[in-house]
């Protein structure tokens, strides 16, 4: 059997082959403050409405609690680089904004195939020992690993980058019972920059390196149930979907890896906002097969399409406004009700940001 350095060494080759952007590992017990980082997060209640979080805390402050015969975390990042400037949709403000990681296949399901053929090649190698692969939907907190492992650092927008990948990457992990070596930790190299912070529509960051979801356009309009609080309505401009503003502006995408999987790169683009406000639920499922924007559901998806056409100052879409503010949904009826308000003419101060 090769000793573990080499086995390291060719599942790097191995990863990188199948896609991977960047490999490192780590132990399940490199990230010792995590715990307390994250109850005080939840303490704080900058989490929101992700219950999630606090529900299986122990666990996701502590990767060696999630399965404690795993001896290394193999971390993985995988590019989704965008080929445009996301920030230039923001100005065509008939035209729904969408996430870049959203506008193709769902990532969850292309980086975990990934993974597991990566994994499987582990396994030939030494079978009697065995694998664990998480992305995103277990509590592991990647980002930590992932700087434990190298990979990267947590920018000052909490988000990881890296002098080799950038910060457009999904991560993955792969627990394992084999003792590899490991990875020395990425150490944070942001300087003086604030741009990631100073573009924040939301003012979502109280201090560098800390991210109060509750303020996070990302969070407001994929994890926030209900009406979105009138102090942000008009900061979502026409996203619809989540926000890059954060990542576009790192000055470190210099260094960013091109993708090397085209399915991220659907044909969706910037869909007119009066198409996707005429989605019933067949429609918005049809629509969104495949792609993580599904699991958003109809009535919280046409609840974000009738505050962006609110923010268009467009006449031609009051017909549009008008028409969600009649939809079944209460939610989706208010927010098409507030369209017609700012189509109209906004009360001094609408939607101002506190």
């Amino acid at each position: 059997m090769m000793d573990s350095q080499a086995l390291k060494d060719r599942l790097r080759e191995t990863a990188l082959g199948e896609g991977f952007a960047e490999m490192g590992i780590c132990r399940p017990d490199a990230i010792p403050e995590a715990a307390d980082r994250l109850a005080t997060y939840v303490e704080e209640g900058r989490h929101g409405q992700m219950g999630w979080m606090e529900e299986r805390m122990h666990w996701r402050g502590n990767p060696a609690a999630l399965w404690p015969e795993a001896r290394s975390v193999i971390m993985l990042a995988e590019a989704y680089t965008p080929r445009h400037d996301p920030l230039d949709v923001l100005e065509q403000r008939e035209r729904a904004a969408i996430s870049v990681y959203a506008q193709g296949r769902d990532y969850h399901d292309l980086v975990k195939k990934r993974l597991k053929r990566v994994g499987r090649w582990l396994l030939e190698q030494v079978p009697e020992e065995q694998i664990k692969v998480f992305v995103d939907t277990a509590p592991v907190m990647e980002k930590p690993l992932a700087q434990a492992a190298g990979l990267g650092w947590q920018g000052k927008h909490t988000n990881l980058l890296g002098r080799t990948v950038g910060n457009w990457v999904f991560l993955g992990a792969i627990f394992t019972t084999i003792d590899l070596p490991v990875d020395a930790p990425a150490t944070e190299k942001c300087g003086s920059c604030t741009r990631c912070l100073d573009i924040c529509p939301t003012n979502a960051f109280p201090a560098p390196f800390q991210l109060d979801a509750r303020r996070c356009i990302s969070y407001l309009t994929i994890e926030h149930k209900g009406p979105v609080p009138e102090e942000f309505r008009e900061a979502l401009g026409n996203r619809i979907y989540g926000c890059d503003d954060c990542l576009a502006v790192c000055p470190w995408n210099k260094f960013a890896q091109d993708a090397t999987e085209m399915r991220y790169f659907g044909d969706l683009g910037a869909p007119p906002l009066a198409d996707l406000a005429r989605l019933d639920d067949a429609g918005f499922r049809t629509m969104f097969s495949g792609s993580p924007i599904k699991r958003l559901g109809r009535d919280r998806f046409l609840r974000n399409v009738a505050y962006a056409v609110g923010n268009s100052g467009a006449p031609a879409l009051m017909a549009t406004a008008r028409d969600l503010a009649r939809d079944a949904d209460p939610v989706v009826a208010e927010a098409g009700q507030w369209a017609v308000r700012r189509l109209e003419g906004p009360e001094e101060g609408a939607g101002s940001i506190s």
